[in-house]
């Protein structure tokens, strides 16, 4: 193996006026936890959905997690150029996560009620980014932070939308 292969990733001094880098990205891997987690989540119910609502709802679980597979890598990167290192054990990813698995599988519109409570859970997350990164003086990370939950306040609002009487 040559010396570039050996090259073991390391945290990074980062200067630019953000404070407490290490809080935000804290922040932004408990978040990135989440989204990796809800877009599995996701991902395994657009896999196993049935019934009359079928289409509708795989296509909805598809446009979802491609935006949150999209969306983890970008959380990745921020956390990096904060100079800080991503998550790289998926227990990590599993403890960080306030998103958790449901006993048994869920019919369709216990997926979807699922899936809408976890959007929900990630949305809160975020708002207590936006919050943390203001006052860290990161417009970047209060910018990406209030993008993503925009996203998941729509995402969760549609699902409840799917099984409202």
């Amino acid at each position: 193996m040559t010396d570039t292969l050996k090259i073991v990733p390391s945290e990074d001094d980062v200067d630019t006026g953000v404070r407490d880098t290490a809080a935000v990205a804290t922040g932004l891997a408990d978040v990135l936890a989440d989204t990796y987690r809800l877009t599995f989540k996701t991902h395994a119910y657009h896999w196993n959905v049935t019934g009359p609502a079928f289409y509708s709802i795989h296509k909805l679980t598809e446009e979802q997690y491609e935006n949150m597979f999209s969306a983890a890598d970008e959380l990745a990167e921020r956390i990096r150029a904060l100079g800080e290192l991503a998550p790289t054990r998926f227990d990590d990813i599993i403890a960080r996560s306030r998103v958790e698995d449901l006993d048994e599988v869920p019919s369709a519109g216990g997926m979807i009620e699922d899936l809408a409570k976890d959007h929900e859970k990630l949305a809160h997350r975020l708002h207590a980014l936006v919050e943390l990164s203001g006052g860290q003086k990161d417009p970047v990370t209060e910018d990406l932070a209030t993008a993503r939950s925009a996203f998941h306040e729509q995402a969760a609002w549609m699902l409840r939308s799917i099984i409202a009487n």
